[in-house]
């Protein structure tokens, strides 16, 4: 049956799934008596995991929420921080594995923290794997929280030639981009879409006043000037006929991000620096793909359709 040690982690990796395991169950998955499965338990709770039992024929047993990170596991800015790296990663993660570990940290997760990386997790748009990602953690969970929950920020921001100005916005998303991270929002004295890079905000508070939420742009996302992108409507969109988790192991790509149109179909949305490039790197990814835009793109993507027609004798 192993040693204590390898049978109270075995114990906890069951428990940390979410059901509720019957008595009877869970002493025959550990190879061990009730009586050592009670003690064993015991010690989880004498450790701060939250165990609880249900009375009935052999009993039952599930980890719950306790009012505090059980020992040994994370911080709550750890937590956030590790929900931010499981978020990002899922998509690009086949095996669901990002996936089950962000249901097992949510499992042992006290309510207040909860909320809070759930409002994070929710609010992200994940960008290229390959991205390096730099952010004050305290902005991007304050954001993140305002996003879900659709309360205004104000802030301090400078912009890129050093004018600093003060902002009122309505925040959506968190996008992840080459240099760093941005926050997708309306800004209300400007009375339009705005991006704006979280290394450069200061002074972020919520003041509790809530907004309708407004219908995101559809066909493009207005990326700030200095990040080596495009102006607003010069985004290259692409709808593959494939899964997202695909499409984001084959794709070739360091600025942008995919998101999930269905479980059968995905589109990506980026600002590179060459069209010819993109019409490349998307054909490279082997899947049918429809290109919503630019017309530049379009041009480009027809132009290497026909050279590479007349080098196959077509």
């Amino acid at each position: 049956m192993g040693t204590p040690g390898s049978r109270m982690l075995e114990l906890l990796s069951l428990l940390q799934d979410g059901r509720s395991w019957p008595a009877a169950e869970l002493a025959d998955r550990l190879g061990v008596s009730s009586r050592t499965l009670r003690r064993d338990l015991d010690r989880l709770r004498d450790l701060g995991y939250p165990v609880s039992s249900s009375r009935g024929p052999g009993g039952h047993y599930r980890l719950v929420a306790g009012r505090a990170l059980p020992p040994l596991l994370l911080t709550d800015e750890e937590a956030v921080a590790t929900v931010v790296g499981l978020r990002l990663a899922a998509p690009a993660d086949p095996t669901g594995a990002a996936e089950g570990a962000l249901r097992k940290l949510g499992q042992v997760l006290p309510s207040r923290l909860r909320h809070r990386v759930q409002a994070v997790a929710a609010s992200i748009e994940p960008g290229s794997r390959r991205t390096p990602v730099a952010a004050d953690l305290r902005v991007l969970q304050t954001l993140g929280t305002a996003a879900h929950t659709h309360q205004d920020v104000r802030f301090r921001y400078e912009g890129k030639a050093g004018v600093v100005t003060r902002r009122r916005v309505e925040p959506y998303r968190l996008v992840q981009l080459s240099r760093g991270w941005y926050v997708l929002g309306w800004d209300r004295d400007r009375g339009a879409w705005r991006t704006f890079r979280l290394d450069r905000i200061s002074e972020l508070s919520v003041p509790g006043t809530t907004f309708t939420p407004r219908a995101l742009p559809e066909s493009s996302v207005p990326f700030p000037s200095g990040t080596g992108a495009p102006s607003v409507g010069e985004q290259g969109i692409v709808r593959f006929s494939a899964p997202l988790a695909v499409v984001s192991e084959r794709l070739v790509a360091e600025v942008g991000y995919l998101e999930a149109v269905d479980e059968d179909t995905c589109r990506y949305v980026t600002v590179p620096d060459s069209w010819e490039w993109l019409a490349v790197a998307i054909a490279t990814v082997g899947v049918p793909y429809i290109v919503e835009g630019p017309p530049e793109l379009v041009a480009q993507s027809r132009r290497l359709a026909e050279r590479i027609a007349a080098a196959a004798g077509g």
